[in-house]
């Protein structure tokens, strides 16, 4: 089942070329449960989009490979639809657009595939999967069974789940069902981007599709495609520092952007302090800070994880000197 000496490269969005001396692919939980009845020890792989391979892996890999979308429960207001997790995120939003099934417009073109979104409650401009979420399927590695979580299980939190944390290498995410509206859809267009490019567009009654437009738009305006450039997408986390603490900064930086989140919390962009401190744009090597937009670490070609990891820890060594915020990494580090 299990093939030997096979590269990473083409699954892992940095492009990071490292060896698996195990690697195998599964498209169904009866497969998946086949090998994990023999094999307790292993690193699962989805979309391949939050992670940094840092060097050859000895332990199994596994490439979470099962495919399918399917509507669970229909009713006059809300659908239920349940992804497989090796469905591609993107494609999965686009076919969701396509049935006018409205929710998950704001997260288009994030990378990654359905099985990953969770582990991360990911999310983008006023959405997150917690927010559309109802249920997943995961198998736990130690025994083979298969579980549901609901959304309180999960317990999200900013780009967090249990998964994460508590549950950390304990299960293999298999399908999550989601619950988007089929009629009054909530346009979700507080961003500035969003409404600027809606501006642009012509559009002063956004649709679900218009919102997913615009967002692409201004993705692609600032984020590079990993098949043109290796990337993970948001490499760091948005910082949460105390009022404050903020208070103090911005009395040297009267602009800096940031968002209230309490009267005692404030986040702040962590793209903002990365280019402020002067890395948008570096290059060390083929390693670096992309150009247009300082929070996205980039492989420009052959960069080894190691040498993109160098970069990351050089950027929170200079933001904690410079601001005393310590960014925390989003992507996960092999």
């Amino acid at each position: 089942m299990f093939q030997k000496n096979v590269s990473l490269k083409a699954y892992n969005t940095f492009g990071i070329d490292v060896i698996a001396e195990k690697f195998a692919e599964v498209s169904s939980a009866d497969s998946l449960a086949s090998l994990l009845s023999v094999n307790k020890d292993v690193i699962i792989l989805s979309g391949g989009s939050n992670i940094l391979l840092t060097k050859d892996l000895s332990r199994p890999v596994v490439l979470i490979n099962n495919k399918g979308i399917k509507i669970i429960e229909k009713t006059g207001d809300h659908v239920l639809v349940r992804a497989e997790a090796g469905e591609n995120w993107h494609e999965f939003v686009m076919w969701c657009l396509k049935k006018d099934f409205g929710g998950l417009e704001n997260l288009s073109l994030i990378p990654g595939n359905v099985g990953t979104s969770p582990m991360q409650n990911i999310g983008a401009y006023g959405v997150e999967i917690k927010d559309r979420f109802v249920s997943l399927e995961a198998m736990e590695i130690k025994t083979g069974k298969i579980l549901s979580f609901s959304k309180e299980q999960c317990a999200f939190g900013y780009r967090e789940s249990i998964f994460k944390n508590e549950l950390k290498g304990q299960y293999v995410i298999l399908s999550v069902t989601f619950k988007l509206s089929v009629k009054n859809h909530a346009i979700v267009d507080g961003y500035g981007a969003i409404k600027e490019q809606l501006r642009k567009d012509g559009v002063k009654n956004p649709t679900i599709q218009n919102i997913s437009d615009a967002v692409i738009k201004i993705r692609q305006s600032k984020l590079p495609d990993p098949k043109d450039i290796g990337n993970s997408g948001s490499f760091f986390k948005n910082p949460v520092i105390s009022e404050e603490h903020f208070k103090q900064i911005q009395s040297d930086f009267p602009d800096m952007p940031f968002y209230r989140i309490s009267e005692e919390l404030v986040k702040v962009p962590a793209g903002w302090l990365v280019e402020t401190s002067g890395f948008k744009g570096k290059r060390y090597g083929d390693a670096g800070v992309h150009k247009k937009q300082a929070l996205v670490l980039v492989n420009y070609d052959k960069a080894t994880g190691s040498e993109v990891l160098e970069v990351a820890r050089k950027i929170q060594n200079t933001v904690k000197t410079n601001f005393n915020i310590a960014l925390e990494m989003e992507v996960n580090i092999l």
